[in-house]
């Protein structure tokens, strides 16, 4: 129940509503229960004359005890009956009953009229989380995460969540309250009889505790599975062009099924375990009331009607039929909120996942570069393996470095760390002196353009994409970005120009026009620090030499981290850093390191220059 409270505290900002509908299910409860205990004692006097006689002799002084309740009621009815006869009064306790269930079923909507917005507010809410701490989390929590795992705790765990759990709302909220006010009205009438129906519920109690700990073990396995499914389909069609060219259509289809095979028997034992919960629950509540009519017969039978009357045993079953609904519906969304803690699980590892890039409280604003960015003695770990050894790099003010190696080297570690995608395990980066953890992360974010290696591009217009994430930019700022990047005139052929919708993930452009789009992004930025991760390597060579040229006027007057793979592309950097295995093994501008004839000279010599 605990995992269960991480959930129901989404329920605070919504306790006015909650406790409106607690309310009307009082109300609906009280109607019901009057309904239901007033027709037994006018039914008997209705058809007892002798009790006509002996009510209407002397009015009872009314009070709130069981005794005088029932005088009242018995003298009220005897008065009509005397005043009226028994045919009008028997269509008015027909019009009581009708009049008393039209109000209790009044208040049993207004009731689920204010928990409808509790219920899909909360899982808005939970969405809305899910989706700010995924943002939040670094990019190494997702390089240890599948993809259609993410996207499966973030669809269909929320949605299990919504029907589990919050579609039991209902229950938890008016089943205890209708239970307890039964149970009072049960005690009142015979204190002895449901002492003796309480020796059975720890029984049934038991039973189906049993039944809901087994349900939630197979319900973890369920939405584990149906990650792994996401993740698969994910994979595949991200694969397409690599299954179809490998003939690996058969393979990946058998894969396929077996893991689809597997969620099927998983969710049949699912079904099986939550669908043996309401008949469980209704053979347990016949058999209860079966043995209180026995042990309440016997009492009158014993008694002559002295410890239990007739009526008041008729009374009694009554009531007590009325608690086996709820009780039923109270244990249905037990089974159900027991089937949603599997998910409740997997989405809470996720909103409790550890923060790794935390902004210190009081950060320092920063909003311009002045001087220079310093890695002193920086290290980083990945998997217990350093990527990043002991760097000691300076990059002043308006100074173009370029990182070269081998695959694998570090380049790309190096260059994210200065916008804190990852944090160093040892050592500083400082940026104008003061380190980079007392900035404010968004405004460290705000100094930096990137363009990756990978085109990011999203489901939106070309407008869009270009003045992604940025406030108030007009048409002619983009355009005028467009132009640089070398990416105005396809754009302008495009069948609604700028406003153009390029698919999920640009799939509608060719890998040149996504790039330039990218580098359109990042000139329209404008910031003082550039980060170009092999920025023209999705080009033709036409478009190359366009965009090279643009790019390089873009990096006048600006600070240049430069990861390049195609060497001629970063000849004229300031610097040139070769990382290998983690380490800077040489530096230097491009001729000190040719003359130096080691590790960037045969990096040179492997690539042809034009």
């Amino acid at each position: 129940m605990k995992k269960v409270s991480t959930i129901l505290k989404y329920v605070i900002p919504y306790w006015g509503l909650a406790l409106l509908n607690i309310g009307f299910n009082i109300l609906s409860v009280f109607f019901s229960l009057f309904s239901l205990t007033a027709i037994v004692p006018f039914l008997q006097i209705l058809f007892d004359d002798k009790k006509i006689t002996e009510t209407t002799l002397v009015k009872p002084e009314f009070a709130f005890n069981k005794d005088a309740l029932v005088n009242f009621f018995n003298y009220q009815i005897g008065a009509l009956i005397k005043s009226g006869g028994k045919v009008e009064a028997l269509l008015f306790i027909c019009i009581l009953v009708v009049v008393c269930v039209f109000i209790k079923n009044l208040f049993r909507y207004l009731a689920m009229f204010y928990l409808a917005p509790i219920r899909n507010g909360v899982v808005k809410d939970i969405r809305n989380d899910i989706l700010k701490k995924i943002l939040i989390l670094p990019l190494s929590y997702y390089s240890e995460q599948r993809k259609g795992d993410i996207m499966s705790r973030m669809t269909s765990d929320v949605q299990e969540i919504e029907w589990s759990i919050m579609s039991s709302l209902e229950m938890i909220f008016r089943d205890p309250i209708s239970i307890l006010i039964f149970i009072v009205s049960l005690f009142v009438i015979s204190p002895q009889l449901t002492l003796f129906a309480f020796v059975l519920l720890p029984v049934t109690g038991f039973l189906i505790a049993r039944i809901g700990r087994s349900l939630k073990r197979t319900s973890t396995k369920v939405q584990t599975q149906m990650g792994v499914i996401l993740s698969t389909i994910e994979e595949t069609i991200s694969g397409l062009r690599i299954i179809k060219a490998f003939n690996a259509i058969d393979y990946t289809h058998k894969k396929f099924k077996g893991i689809n095979q597997r969620y099927t028997i998983l969710g049949i034992r699912l079904y099986r375990k939550r669908d043996l919960a309401s008949p469980l629950s209704e053979f347990l509540g016949t058999l209860v009331v079966v043995i209180i009519l026995w042990f309440g017969g016997n009492l009158v039978i014993s008694s002559s009607g002295k410890e239990l009357s007739p009526s008041s045993l008729i009374m009694y079953l009554a009531v007590f039929s009325q608690i086996i609904p709820p009780a039923k519906s109270f244990s249905s969304a037990f089974y159900n909120i027991q089937k949603g803690v599997a998910s409740v699980e997997r989405v809470n590892e996720i909103l409790n996942a550890e923060e790794k890039i935390i902004e210190k409280e009081n950060a320092i604003e920063k909003k311009d570069f002045d001087k220079k960015i310093e890695y002193k003695n920086v290290s980083f770990i990945y998997e217990k393996e350093y990527v990043l050894k002991n760097i000691n790099l300076e990059i002043s003010k308006g100074k173009t470095i370029a990182l070269v190696g081998p695959s694998g080297g570090g380049k790309s570690t190096l260059a994210d760390l200065l916008p804190r995608f990852y944090d160093c395990i040892e050592g500083e980066l400082l940026i104008d002196g003061n380190n980079i953890k007392d900035y404010k992360i968004s405004d460290v974010r705000g100094l930096m353009g990137i363009v990756s290696q990978e085109s990011i591009l999203f489901n939106d217009s070309v407008l869009n994409n270009i003045a992604f994430g940025m406030k108030d930019i007009t048409l002619e700022r983009v355009i005028e970005a467009a132009k640089i990047a070398n990416a105005h005139e396809f754009i302008e052929q495009m069948e609604n120009g700028y406003e153009t919708f390029i698919g999920d993930r640009g799939s509608k452009l060719s890998g040149g026009q996504r790039q330039r789009i990218s580098i359109a992004r990042a000139v329209l930025k404008n910031p003082p620090i550039m980060i170009l991760d092999e920025a023209t390597s999705a080009l033709d060579t036409e478009s190359e030499k366009l965009v090279q040229e643009a790019i390089y006027k873009l990096m006048q007057n600006r600070t240049s981290v430069v990861i390049a793979h195609r060497l001629s592309t970063i000849q004229h950097a300031d610097e040139i850093i070769v990382l290998q295995q983690g380490e800077i093994v040489e530096r230097g501008t491009h001729q000190e390191l040719i003359d130096l004839d080691r590790v960037y000279k045969r990096l040179c010599d492997m690539q042809s220059f034009s």
